[in-house]
């Protein structure tokens, strides 16, 4: 057995101390959604970090097996979803496919690389879900293909209840190595910011779209 808590903290830990994840909450960033944001994640950094890539790799093989059972084939969703499922692939000692941000405009036309066998039972990897738009965009095409999409696994989430009401929708189960809340919990446990920014660090997740639209961000003002 696994213990979620104390991995969510140790992935936390990691992706701010390889600067994988910034915290910025009165200084945001803009996405290109145009969302004013406190935080920037970029988890192909841990593909740099031999340790972190180690334990993000035997974690995630693990939460697999614990949470999905025998599977037969891991699929990455592209881009960043590729290094990370080719790593749990390789620990679990599985084939790897993946599965195109569009079919290709040239020869075989594929959306799916790599050998697809009608009734394989997969898993999904990605590195990071915001709203899940991408990845349950991969997980339908899967479905498409005639695979059985046990569910999908990733490094990091921003806990959207949107991402939670569009797995649902979609019937595909979902798991990720750490989360938003467990971030900023360690974030303030270790003073990398203020205990007095958790309430506006708090009201982005509940509302991404319009958090810091007009308004003051800085919680000291």
């Amino acid at each position: 057995m696994y213990n979620k808590s104390d991995i969510e903290l140790k992935v936390a830990e990691f992706l701010l101390q390889i600067k994988a994840i910034k915290l910025q909450p009165n200084n945001p960033f803009t996405w290109a959604s145009g969302w004013k944001s406190p935080i920037y994640c970029d988890n192909r950094i841990t593909l740099s970090h031999p340790q972190v890539r180690t334990y993000i790799r035997q974690k995630l093989a693990q939460a697999i097996q614990e949470e999905f059972g025998s599977v037969d084939v891991i699929a990455g969703v592209a881009t960043a979803g590729i290094p990370q499922g080719v790593l749990v692939a390789q620990e679990l000692g599985l084939p790897f496919i993946y599965v195109r941000a569009k079919a290709k405009e040239h020869g075989t036309g594929s959306l799916i690389e790599g050998e697809v066998i009608e009734g394989q039972r997969v898993v999904v990897i990605e590195d990071l879900i915001s709203t899940g738009k991408s990845s349950l965009q991969a997980v339908e095409a899967l479905r498409a293909a005639g695979l059985s999409v046990a569910g999908l696994a990733a490094i990091f989430t921003y806990g959207f209840e949107k991402a939670d009401e569009n797995f649902a929708a979609a019937k595909c189960r979902y798991l990720t190595l750490s989360n938003y809340a467990a971030l900023i919990d360690y974030a303030a446990e270790h003073s990398i910011i203020a205990k007095s920014d958790m309430e506006l660090l708090g009201k982005w997740r509940l509302n991404p779209s319009e958090w810091g639209q007009g308004q003051v961000l800085s919680s000291e003002s």
